[in-house]
Parts: structure tokens; sequence; C-alpha cells
């Protein structure tokens, strides 16, 4: 009895695990997809070769502000990054700031 009720519980708790970590590399791919629109001015991983601003490893902080404001209409002197911002809900920036933040200078 007390063999069968621990592999029920241990096979929940694989279970919960397993749900857990599919989730959170779901999570992960929408972020990665999302972000991907800006590496054509930003460059792949965030790290840009011209004048557009690298935004790899930047604080998640101050990307989520940057984006908030592109999204507001506060900073008027992007040319499309206000469009980009205003498509993505403000869960989304932050899912797309935190990937952005991760990545290597």
């Amino acid at each position: 009895m007390m063999h069968s009720r621990y592999a029920r519980h241990l096979g929940l708790v694989t279970a919960l695990v397993l749900v857990c970590a599919g989730s959170a590399s779901a999570q992960d791919y929408k972020a990665r997809s999302w972000a991907a629109s800006c590496a054509a001015c930003h460059g792949t991983g965030g790290r840009s070769a011209g004048a557009v601003p690298s935004i790899a490893g930047r604080s998640k902080a101050d990307l989520v502000t940057v984006l908030k404001e592109f999204k507001a209409g506060k900073r008027p002197t992007a040319t499309v990054m206000h469009q980009y911002a205003k498509g993505y809900s403000d869960a989304q920036l932050e899912r797309i700031a935190e990937h952005f933040s991760q990545q290597p200078r």
C-alpha cells in the first residue's frame, strides 16, 4: 500500500515538473519569436553592427521603460519603434525585454 502511494506521488510530481518545464520553454519560444523582428534593426540577438543601439544585455527594467515610452508615443524621434511597440501588450513587452536582457553583449 505504501509503495503504490509513493509511486503515485512521484508520478504526480514528475508530471508537474514536466508541465512547468514545457510551459517555460513554450514561453521562451514565444519571446524569441516576438524578438526576432527586432533583428532587422538591432542585429541578431540584439547586437547591432550599425547606428541603431544594441539592446543585448541591457537591464530588463531599462528596456521595459523604453518600450513603454515608445508605445505611449513619448519618444517621437523613432521611425518605427512606436509602431512595433503598439503591437504588443505590456506583458509581451516585458517578456521581450527579459529575453534581450539575458543575451550576451
